[in-house]
């Protein structure tokens, strides 16, 4: 059985290379009869653009700047004139199977190609084979992350379980009674699952294998599921480009995917720096669907020297090394700092994000949300810190014999309030993804 997805993996570097410049120029013509590109890139000759320093000349696209261009043309085109496909009424376009809304709200088109978000190629190198049944999840609601995993999982010839956010005791019960080979999702919910079964005397012996993303994924949790028999990798994706890297066996940096371009440029700047020296990550990505051309991610990266020992010839890159924007990141996922009005309650969900430690990401919700707040109950991650609040709470009040109920029943209320776990990612990586929003 194949170590590699296909022979794209393996090519020499200046085929490579050869592949993606000719490629270049469609690219470019294919977003120029899209609005918004037809405006950014008047006057650009799309026939010219076949080399690295012609593409250094064409603007950079920053979220920023796509969130505010679709919000400006959110009446008549909510992807702000930059996606090729659509639907009846929208434009004289059609083709889009799926649409998402990250954070922003920022839409994104899904196209009906199959694995539209090239995972498939990471799911490969973490393990997943055809007949696989694989767990998935990620959220499969407003963001794209449980679709980008679907459509990945299904390119190779795997069954999916949708298990999306939450619900971990009907989940584990899940993963027990269907026996999946591989877990989808962010690594702690994973984490979560493997403890929970711990306390109910579970085993999970089927479950070998996890692609994993949307946050943190330190050595020490990569061992601690390898010590209960599951291999983890991660992948750095996110809803605007799909998979921009993915983990191999050889655990030395990230492998880029082979559908998209990428650039390392100095933060603010469209400069490409050089390699080995930090930067923020561009990607132009290889599909006319929505035609993403230099587009500053906002995440910080560095080429990393060498090839990748698993025989992968492509380019690697150091993983993610931090933001070279404002944009935050909440509950396992990126908010950006013109979302600021209206309801300021974190949004739920997300796409894909860098596994070392980012970036539009999903994190898992265990607890029900009530009002703003998080709901007290039995299944929550953080159930032992609540304990503790709880129990101090109940012995000031009992010092207090003099105060009112009301001041009793606030001093319980506060208790309740927790820290999402995505936040405590987020803080420990120094901060997705992906993602990613």
């Amino acid at each position: 059985m194949s170590e590699h997805f296909d022979a794209l993996e393996t090519r020499a570097p200046a085929a490579r290379e050869a592949g993606l410049m000719a490629a270049l120029p469609k690219q470019v013509a294919a977003a120029q009869r899209t609005a918004a590109y037809g405006e950014l890139l008047a006057g650009v000759d799309a026939a010219a653009i076949t080399s690295r320093a012609a593409l250094a000349t064409l603007p950079v696209l920053r979220k920023g700047e796509l969130l505010e261009r679709q919000k400006a043309a959110r009446a008549q085109d909510p992807f702000g004139g930059f996606s090729a496909i659509g639907w009846r009424g929208l434009r004289a376009s059609s083709g889009a199977k799926r649409v998402f809304q990250s954070p922003g709200p920022i839409y994104e088109p899904e196209g009906g190609a199959p694995d539209y978000w090239r995972i498939a190629r990471a799911m490969h190198a973490a393990g997943f084979r055809a007949g696989d049944l694989i767990h998935n999840s990620f959220s499969y609601h407003l963001t794209p992350a449980g679709s980008m995993m679907e459509t990945g999982a299904h390119a190779i010839g795997c069954t999916v379980f949708a298990g999306g956010i939450g619900n971990t005791e009907l989940q584990l019960q899940a993963m027990q009674e269907l026996r999946p080979h591989g877990y989808a999702g962010t690594p702690s919910f994973l984490r979560i699952l493997f403890e929970k079964a711990a306390e109910g005397g579970i085993a999970l012996p089927s479950l070998t294998k996890a692609l994993v993303s949307g946050e943190a994924f330190p050595p020490s949790l990569r061992d601690w599921l390898a010590e209960r028999g599951v291999q983890g990798y991660q992948c750095y994706a996110t809803a605007d480009v799909g998979l921009i890297a993915y983990e191999t066996s050889a655990r030395q940096g990230l492998v880029l995917d082979e559908g998209v371009i990428l650039e390392i440029v100095r933060p603010g700047t469209g400069d490409p720096v050089p390699d080995g020296e930090v930067g923020e990550v561009v990607i132009t990505v290889l599909q006319a669907d929505y035609p993403m051309l230099r587009f500053g991610t906002g995440d910080l990266s560095a080429v990393l020297p060498g090839t990748c020992p698993s025989g992968r010839s492509n380019t690697r890159i150091k993983g993610w090394l931090g933001r070279a924007d404002q944009t935050a990141k909440v509950r396992g996922m990126f908010v950006h700092p013109s979302r600021g009005g209206g309801d300021t309650s974190p949004p739920r969900g997300a796409a894909c994000a860098p596994g070392g430690g980012r970036r539009d990401g999903q994190r898992h919700d265990d607890l029900p949300r009530r009002g703003g707040r998080f709901a007290r109950g039995p299944d929550g991650p953080y159930r032992r810190q609540r304990a503790r609040r709880d129990q101090a709470a109940r012995r000031r009040g009992a010092g207090r014999a003099g105060q009112s109920a009301q001041r009793r029943q606030g001093d319980r209320g506060r208790a309740q309030l927790q820290v999402a776990p995505g936040q405590r990612c987020a803080r420990r990586a120094g901060v997705t993804s992906n993602a990613s929003n």
